[in-house]
């Protein structure tokens, strides 16, 4: 019998079993009682980390072929999120092939998909005027697709795997790669039960490790174990810097018969200045008059005091907006990253015996943005390439080159590769990034003249750098939030039902502390308090002028946008306790 320990609990990976304890061993799991020593290491054959589309396409797909085959795995999937689909957010407009590939006829009909898109619109707007385009964007025909909670279906998906004997642990933070002989053996959850300062309590349960032959990465965008594993091996040094956006999403109620379901708009200009920041809104209708809306930003904007979250709330004050959301309730709220470089940022995707996938490594197509039949696609690339390398006895790196060989064979590449530079010509702006773009449709991506993309972190302008309009001065008299339309960060937080246990290491790292006061709070007036859109980080300055920070991680909603834009590289997020950050329902 195997076990994962979490503060607090034992959990038989075997038999689905919780045993609370304080600090005894546990009675009658046997004829006898069970250290706690004995389970500090569990071993699987392959070993998924996060439950999101990529990583339970991975699992589906990996038991399917492995009983075509006739072999016997075991499948193990850990998800840090209380609940498989706590801490998924997405659109979601969502391409459907790649399920019916994935799944049988009778799953494929049961998925939960809300509605197909009936009328599909791009809007450009003014601060007070719209201007409905005759045309479609090249890429974002959505006529057809599934409007859908992305977390409903990873529920499914779940379901779906554990019908395949595929075993899904929730609510166990993974904090570290195990490496023998310097490659990949597995991953380790998180100690639990230790002070602010990492000192031992009375609860301390050390994490447990879990070694695995294959180890697959789907931890979404900004993945910790994946950052790593592409540090320590270069797996990044023939790509291109990744690039993001911070999407900032609410789910409303609105009045009967104010959008159809099945209705999408995507929104562009207002609030945002053309060759300044790179982004957009979306409205989707749904059944029972829910809307899901969102303003999509990218990082690589100059400005020290953008705020994307305070840009949704002006955006919100659109007449357009205004008249669909007046008189609606917002059933819940929160925010993600998303990785937007393309084909030119995806870092080498193996090593011996471990893999990315989803997000982690940037599979989001570009303009369309969109990425999660992408991801499940890799899920099952890298689903197939794990079936050969257990029946062959052999995870090497050199088998393991299988999976680029799938990705590159795949709707990935054939999605991803024509539109390679689309990122970096934008930031030409939408005239003359748009005739690059259009330039490149006809040469299936190539354009002389493409611009270098560099890390978001490294487009900040300092403070007495940046010459342009200070946010709050663009948008001034459209910050006061009335908590009926437009909200503060901090309701934000509360609507995302985020929540840390915090007697723990703070899980956002200061890399260096006298850099970060001289530098990013002195020079670039803590950026970072503009940038999370969960209030985080808050400047404080006292009587005598000093300015100091203020971190409130309690607020957190996983988003990491403070490692990839934090100038100087200032902030590391490490992941937090189990069960930990937002509760999200139905995003």
């Amino acid at each position: 019998m195997l076990f994962l320990k979490r503060a607090n609990y034992i959990i038989s990976l075997n038999n689905f079993y919780v045993f609370k304890y304080n600090r005894i061993s546990i009675k009658n799991l046997t004829s006898k009682e069970v250290s706690m020593e004995s389970v500090d290491t569990v071993s699987t054959d392959v070993l998924i980390i996060g439950g999101g589309p990529s990583g339970l396409s991975a699992a589906i797909r990996l038991a399917d072929k492995l009983k075509e085959k006739g072999v016997s795995k075991n499948i193990m999937l850990i998800e840090k999120g209380e609940e498989i689909g706590s801490h998924i957010l997405s659109g979601a407009v969502i391409k459907t092939d790649v399920f019916k590939e994935l799944l049988t006829p009778d799953e494929f009909n049961e998925v939960p998909f809300d509605c197909e898109v009936k009328i599909d619109k791009t809007v450009k707007l003014s601060e007070n005027g719209e201007t409905t385009l005759p045309f479609h964007p090249p890429y974002m025909n959505n006529m057809g697709n599934q409007i859908a909670s992305l977390g409903k279906i990873c529920k499914f998906l779940a379901t779906c795997a554990t019908n395949r004997g595929v075993e899904i642990y929730s609510g166990f933070a993974v904090d570290e790669l195990l490496y023998e002989n310097g490659k990949v053996v597995g991953a380790k959850t998180k100690d639990t039960g230790v002070d602010h300062e990492g000192k031992p309590q009375k609860n301390f349960q050390k994490g447990t490790s879990v070694k695995a032959a294959v180890t697959i990465l789907a931890e979404g965008t900004r993945g910790s174990l994946a950052k790593q594993l592409i540090s320590k091996f270069d797996l990044d040094a023939t790509s291109n810097p990744q690039i993001y956006s911070l999407g900032v999403k609410e789910s409303w109620r609105v009045p009967e018969g104010r959008i159809e379901p099945g209705t999408v708009y995507h929104t562009m200009g207002y609030p945002l200045v053309d060759g300044q920041e790179f982004g957009g809104g979306f409205i989707y209708g749904m059944e029972n008059n829910r809307v899901g809306l969102g303003l999509v930003v990218g990082l690589d904007y100059e400005d020290p005091s953008f705020n994307i979250h305070a840009a949704m709330q002006a955006w919100k004050q659109h007449p357009k907006i205004r008249a669909l959301l007046e008189g609606g309730s917002v059933i819940e709220a929160g925010a993600k990253t998303l990785p937007e470089g393309g084909w030119n940022s995806i870092p080498k995707l193996y090593d011996d015996n471990v893999m990315i996938v989803g997000d982690s490594a940037g599979f989001v197509a570009m303009p369309a943005l969109k990425g999660i039949h992408l991801a499940a696609t890799s899920g099952m690339c890298a689903a197939d390439t794990a079936a050969l390398a257990l029946v062959k006895g052999d995870t090497s790196a050199s088998t393991l080159a299988r999976y680029k060989e799938l990705v590159d064979a795949s709707r990935i590449k054939k999605e991803l590769y024509p539109v390679r530079n689309f990122r970096a010509v934008m930031q030409n702006g939408m005239i003359l990034g748009g005739l690059k773009f259009g330039i490149q449709l006809l040469t299936r991506g190539f354009c002389l003249l493409t611009p270098d993309t560099h890390s978001d972190a490294s487009e900040t302008k300092k403070v007495k750098e940046f010459g342009g309009i200070p946010f709050k001065e663009r948008f001034a008299g459209k910050l006061d939030f009335d908590k009926k339309l437009t909200f503060d960060k901090v309701t934000t937080v509360f609507q995302s039902r985020t929540m840390h246990d915090e007697h723990q290491p703070v899980h956002l790292v200061i890399n260096n502390p006298e850099q970060f006061q001289s530098s990013n709070i002195e020079e670039y007036g803590l950026s970072e308090e503009a940038m999370c859109p969960a209030e985080v980080y808050e400047l404080h300055i006292d009587k005598q002028g000093n300015k100091t920070l203020r971190l409130h991680a309690e607020n957190c909603l996983h988003c990491k946008t403070c490692d990839i834009k934090s100038p100087n590289g200032g902030i590391t997020w490490t992941t937090p306790y189990g069960e930990d950050g937002p509760e999200y329902r139905e995003m």
